[in-house]
């Protein structure tokens, strides 16, 4: 007769509790490669959208840290359009892991949004990341197809999580997820509308430096660039005259002049070449250093202003990983290509770039759905300069009344940036000294933000207040 230890019976029952809950075995990640141990789960892999067409994303689902039995959960999506969500969010901002220095490991972030929320990252549309299909007119995407595989994705999901089913649903994201998250809760609030029987549980959306008005967005970059000091005087004026962005177009550019053509040339010769746009403040990483630095396998990252500014070539380096794949679950199909944060393979609709989203932000508002939009001050991209005017012509359309004055929200006793509220439903939030990826470049703000945001709870206006973040 077989005699049972104690340990034995008690690896038993955590392996009961682990799938009891229905969730899938064959996702779970064990552990990955260089992986400090945590006490929550991971899982990963692929869910099927369309057989006949090979048609399938890929996700990376974090519990909650402590109690994720209770916590809401958070749907993240990064932009480009066709930027992974898995190596930008998980991995580079709000996730529980970064990347070493050396590109072989990972270390804590002790500001993961999975302090507050369960997390879920999807690589959307197909072709990014380790997404795919094997229909190339799949590549052909834009907007109304990107937010209809989401939710068919949302669905599936669930089916193999259903018991996150009742859980509230936030969903968020950054840059050109202005687009991507308006649309898919639009879609979801559409989907509600209809269904007689499961019914998403959404609770509220959030959006980082989005792209909403284009309009607006570009002008905002000139101003911006101005009022940093980045270009001349005489530049700065040449595109304020000489730039007629009210019909402005990506792509196809309309009613711009010699000369503003000029003076933009001039401004991203300036520009580009020395800073980063995405923030301007560190300092730049130079890639053959820190090539050179992953080679031999040193912990010298380079560090500016507190921040790793070389953390996407050992991001690059760790996910190019065999056993890190295989650990994911990643890459089944043995694509031809090396991971990278962004698709070479996505053509993605140029006409839907120009889409005005106020529309779409109004309607999810009249749903009553709470909307958070927050800008990195740093960010010179889609700068707060434009994105805080678009969020006050929202508000006026809704015609919102300023419920919470445009002033300073503190964090730590320290100013986190500069906050107003309208109708109790809509808030535009700065974060100070974060860039384009708030939570890569200022991760205890980008939390409490965060966090706050869950709660129902407004940010703190005064310090005793955020004291007891």
């Amino acid at each position: 007769m077989a005699i049972v230890s104690l340990r034995d019976v008690a690896m038993v029952m955590v392996t009961v509790q682990v799938f009891a809950r229905g969730y899938p075995e064959t996702d779970l990640v064990v552990r990955l490669p260089g992986q400090p141990k945590v006490v929550f789960r991971q899982y990963a892999g692929y869910v099927d959208l369309d057989l006949n067409a090979g048609r399938s994303l890929f996700y990376y689902f974090v519990e909650a840290e402590k109690h994720p039995d209770t916590k809401p959960l958070t749907l993240w999506l990064n932009g480009g359009p066709g930027c992974s969500s898995v190596g930008g969010g998980a991995f580079t901002e709000l996730g529980p892991f970064y990347p070493t220095g050396y590109g072989r490991g990972l270390r804590i972030n002790s500001m993961s949004w999975n302090k507050a929320s369960n997390l879920l990252f999807v690589d959307s549309p197909a072709g990014v990341g380790w997404s795919y299909s094997n229909r190339s007119s799949d590549y052909n995407a834009g907007d109304k197809s990107a937010a209809s595989d989401m939710l068919v994705f949302l669905l599936r999901w669930f089916d193999k999580f259903p018991e996150l089913k009742s859980h509230d649903l936030f969903l968020t994201g950054e840059s050109y997820a202005g687009h991507y998250i308006p649309q898919l809760a639009d879609a979801i609030l559409s989907y509600n509308s209809r269904s007689s029987g499961f019914k998403f549980n959404i609770k509220g959306i959030a959006i980082g430096n989005p792209l909403l008005k284009l309009d607006r967005d570009i002008p905002a970059v000139y101003e911006f660039f101005w009022s940093h000091g980045m270009i001349s005087e005489v530049v700065g004026r040449t595109i304020k005259i000489q730039c007629d962005f009210s019909h402005y177009t990506y792509a196809y550019p309309h009613n711009v002049s010699d000369a503003c053509n000029d003076a933009i040339r001039e401004a991203g010769d300036i520009t580009t070449e020395y800073v980063n746009t995405f923030d301007v403040l560190p300092d730049l990483c130079y890639p053959s250093i820190a090539l050179q630095e992953l080679r031999l396998k040193q912990m010298a990252t380079k560090m500016s202003m507190g921040v790793d500014v070389c953390m996407n070539y050992e991001r690059q380096f760790y996910l190019n990983i065999p056993e890190v794949q295989m650990a994911l679950h990643a890459n089944r199909t043995n694509l031809p290509y090396s991971w990278s944060l962004c698709s070479n393979l996505l053509n993605y609709s140029a006409i839907d770039v120009n889409t005005n989203m106020l529309p779409t932000l109004k309607r999810i508002i009249q749903n009553k759905i709470p909307v958070r939009i927050f800008s990195g001050d740093q960010d010179s991209v889609v700068p707060f300069l434009g994105t805080r005017t678009i969020v006050g012509e929202l508000a006026n359309d809704l015609n919102f009344k300023t419920t919470v004055p445009y002033g300073v929200w503190f964090h730590k006793r320290q100013v986190g940036g500069w906050a107003i509220e309208y109708g109790n439903l809509l808030t535009f939030a700065t974060v100070r000294g974060a860039a384009h990826a708030v939570a890569y470049t200022q991760p205890s703000r980008a939390l409490h933000l965060f966090s706050t945001f869950l709660r129902g709870q407004r940010l703190p206006n005064k310090t005793d207040i955020a004291m007891h973040d």
